[in-house]
């Protein structure tokens, strides 16, 4: 059994998929949110997953913020860790503690649109305002370069005429980012 964590932010709509997903052998252990009262807690409360916030506000120094990550994730025996909507860099240090367990779904097709400061809505105005007719989304190893790791699976997404950043981004969401990161995890899982 794959014993995962997914960090979050936000909603949590791409936890949902995974936990829609229901993949054999792999069992969602933790939620860690970075952020109090989002939504994400209540779809692990919904779903009798533990989970816990840990705000890097609530720490003096990174350090001292990874460090109470790493203390829980090692507690738990994770396996995987997953970035879905995660709205934190985490330093060189984190990653090496978990190298090859971290991976992250980023709202692009890398290596367009991404890196530091290419998050959330952001990507897609950036793909707009390039005029690209082909967007997707990127499911990919967590290294030390921000969306700079293994492409694990990618899936293109049209980008329609009229289209804001806002449609892009459901769309993006709905169309490739919940089936590529839950099957992704499967992947991982299968020593894929």
């Amino acid at each position: 059994m794959l014993k995962v964590a997914v960090l979050v932010s936000g909603g949590g709509t791409n936890l949902q998929a995974i936990i829609d997903a229901n993949i054999p052998n792999v069992k969602i252990e933790l939620v860690i949110s970075s952020k109090p009262n989002v939504y994400a807690l209540e779809r692990a409360k919904q779903h009798d997953i533990e989970s816990k916030v840990i705000s890097k506000r609530d720490f003096t120094t990174q350090l001292e913020y990874e460090n109470a990550m790493i203390k829980i994730l090692e507690e738990k025996e994770i396996g995987l860790i997953v970035l879905a909507g995660f709205m934190t860099i985490l330093s060189t240090h984190f990653v090496k503690m978990f190298e090859r367990k971290i991976i992250n779904v980023h709202p692009s097709l890398i290596p367009s649109f991404c890196g530091d400061g290419f998050y959330g809505l952001k990507v897609h105005e950036a793909a707009l305002k390039k005029g690209v007719k082909v967007t997707g989304a990127t499911v990919h190893y967590v290294n030390e370069i921000t969306d700079g790791g293994e492409i694990i699976l990618q899936k293109a997404v049209d980008v329609l005429e009229g289209d804001t950043p806002e449609t892009l981004q459901k769309r993006v969401m709905e169309q490739a980012e919940w089936d590529i990161l839950p099957r992704a995890i499967a992947q991982i899982c299968n020593g894929l």
